[in-house]
């Protein structure tokens, strides 16, 4: 990987200052998760302190709530309102950041989407729009959506604003945690993973751990580039969007350490375990993280201060 220091400003428009200044713009808007502390020996683990940041509390069920308020604060809206493509928690996002402050929104998502997912979008007050197979062809719709209506898009992770948005997720985690060491993060397009590594820039380790069927950063580093990668697995609809974004991309290969890849049944388990352990509802894609220190792909060096982000709730309570 590069070295932080080769990456100019020019490359990574994502910077701590840029972070740092929309965060009190947003505050308003988001909430300040909680971290809980675990012993892993809790989960039939070796005995281990993980710090869980649950930014799954956060409003609409997932961190995207960040860079949704980002987008609709930084650019203009226009009469038409705004219009997203989903797996359904960006969607419910930025169906939740439109009705917070009086925008029309129109979200597209793809058959894969959840039921829990689609009912929050709905319930927000957005237009919902469900077709096509995966994340790619949602995408596809909302776009031709935007040309014709006039729409503001606003894109799940390949947008600047976007990320800063996640990144103020990296400035909360420091200021709860300033001695962490390493953090774990899940990763379907990047922009969390992206917005949160512009923040420490270099400054903790931070693993990416993805869904083996979605190994989209995973074939990316392979690759020197974003290519495509499949998008199968339990986690389809958050983190199998075809392959990562281009603007994420160089502050990942400078910042993250590496990709982990857990398999669907570890990622069941994990879910599982937060629930059976610590009431924590998660969806395949909030627990993935967690999925690499539960199974033990992700083995933290005697010491070392580990801290996982559950990142999404939007699952079925039912089912836990």
């Amino acid at each position: 990987m590069l070295n932080g220091n080769m990456i100019t400003r020019e490359r990574i428009m994502i910077t701590r200052e840029r972070i740092a200044s929309m965060e009190p713009r947003i505050r308003p808007f988001v909430r300040h998760t909680p971290v809980l502390r675990v012993d892993m020996a809790d989960f039939g683990r070796p005995p281990l302190s993980v710090d869980l940041k649950l930014e799954c509390l956060q409003h609409s069920g997932s961190f995207k709530a960040r860079g949704a308020f980002t987008n609709l604060l930084e650019r203009p809206v226009p009469k038409a309102g705004v219009v997203a493509a989903s797996g359904g928690n960006h969607g419910a996002a930025v169906a939740y950041a439109a009705m917070r402050l009086g925008h029309k929104a129109t979200i597209f998502v793809p058959e894969v989407s959840p039921p829990a997912k689609l009912e929050r979008i709905r319930g927000y007050g957005a237009e919902l729009v469900v077709g096509g197979a995966r994340y790619a062809e949602a995408l596809a719709a909302s776009e031709d959506f935007a040309e014709k209506s006039g729409a503001l898009q606003i894109h799940a992770f390949n947008q600047e604003e976007t990320l800063v948005g996640q990144g103020t997720l990296g400035l909360e985690i420091e200021a709860d945690l300033p001695e962490l060491d390493t953090l774990l993060v899940a990763v379907g397009g990047g922009g969390l993973i992206g917005g949160i590594a512009a923040w420490f820039a270099g400054r903790i380790r931070i693993i990416a751990v993805e869904p083996e069927g979605a190994p989209t950063l995973y074939r990316a580093f392979e690759a020197g580039r974003p290519v495509d990668a499949p998008a199968e697995g339990i986690a389809a609809d958050s983190l199998a969007p075809k392959r990562v974004g281009e603007m994420m991309f160089p502050i990942a290969e400078a910042f993250v350490e590496r990709s982990i890849l857990v398999s669907d049944d570890e990622i069941i388990a994990a879910q599982a375990a937060l629930w059976d352990r610590v009431r924590i509802i998660s969806e395949p894609g909030g627990a993935a993280a967690f999925a690499a220190i539960l199974s033990g792909r992700y083995a933290p060096a005697a010491g070392e201060r580990v801290a996982v982000l559950v990142c999404g709730a939007n699952a079925n309570p039912a089912k836990f």
